[in-house]
């Protein structure tokens, strides 16, 4: 299937989707938004894939905010809605994937744009990165998350700092701060991730889909985190991959996994 707005391509178990509007430093308007949740929801499902890039086309940026012209004139209601459909359809769909997703961010990374990494599982920025929210220079604030995501990485005096002065911060900052997990060059972002991912390919897909959603149940309020891990640690005996690392390491022989 072809996208308007996104690339997508698949090789050795890991999809690589990029926003590709460079001509407008890949800012998110409703077709992009609609288009992610299209990619995201069909990735999940496709077998062939168990892990996940996220990156933006041009050299300029990763995702430079939201597309301000779609709802500059917008009502309190408009604005709501808004908020939730990008919330439910893209921002947590991404957040609650059960196959990893990367974001390669570089150059301007602003807004939305950072709503966007922030919702991805970890983060890895190229050295010419800026991250910010501007929303406040607008008369807003972030809206697709980043109020809660971002003080939950780097702290809540560091969130309130950003949020409230709308200041950017280079890569660097942002791996002192644990935004980001590494800082590679522009040049090299992209086989940097990829090695990455390949790393996680090589693993049991249900022990890394498992280990995902026992991370993100410490997060929800609703959901007891320990529970979850300890019951998602019972149910991996009755899988395969169990029984193939486990006799794999006894063997010392590299485990072959059928991700069942």
């Amino acid at each position: 299937m072809k996208y308007e707005n996104l690339l997508i391509g698949i090789e050795n178990k890991i999809a690589i989707v990029t926003l590709n509007r460079p001509e407008k430093l890949n800012a998110l308007n409703k077709k992009t938004l609609a288009e992610l949740h299209t990619v995201f929801s069909e990735l999940e499902q496709d077998e062939l894939v168990q892990a996940i890039i996220l990156t933006g086309s041009g050299d300029k940026a990763f995702v430079a905010g939201a597309d301000i012209s779609e709802f500059a004139h917008f009502s309190k209601e408009e604005g709501t809605k808004l908020a939730a459909e990008g919330h439910e359809k893209v921002f947590n769909l991404i957040e609650n994937l059960t196959k990893p997703v990367i974001a390669a961010i570089h150059g301007y990374v602003l807004g939305g744009g950072l709503e966007l990494a922030l919702a991805c599982h970890f983060r890895i920025a190229s050295d010419n990165s800026k991250l910010g929210f501007p929303e406040v220079t607008l008369g807003l604030i972030p809206g697709y998350g980043g109020t809660q995501r971002l003080p939950r990485l780097i702290g809540k005096g560091r969130a309130m700092e950003m949020i409230l002065t709308a200041s950017t911060i280079t890569a660097n900052i942002a791996r002192e701060y644990g935004l980001v997990n590494h800082v590679v060059p522009k040049s090299g972002l992209l086989e940097f991730c990829t090695g990455v991912a390949e790393k996680i390919t090589k693993n049991a897909p249900i022990a890394v889909t498992e280990a995902i959603l026992a991370i993100n149940a410490s997060y929800d309020r609703s959901k007891n985190g320990y529970e979850e891990e300890i019951n998602a640690f019972g149910r991996l005996f009755d899988t395969a991959d169990f029984k193939e690392g486990t006799a794999a390491f006894l063997e010392k022989r590299k485990a072959n996994f059928s991700g069942k």
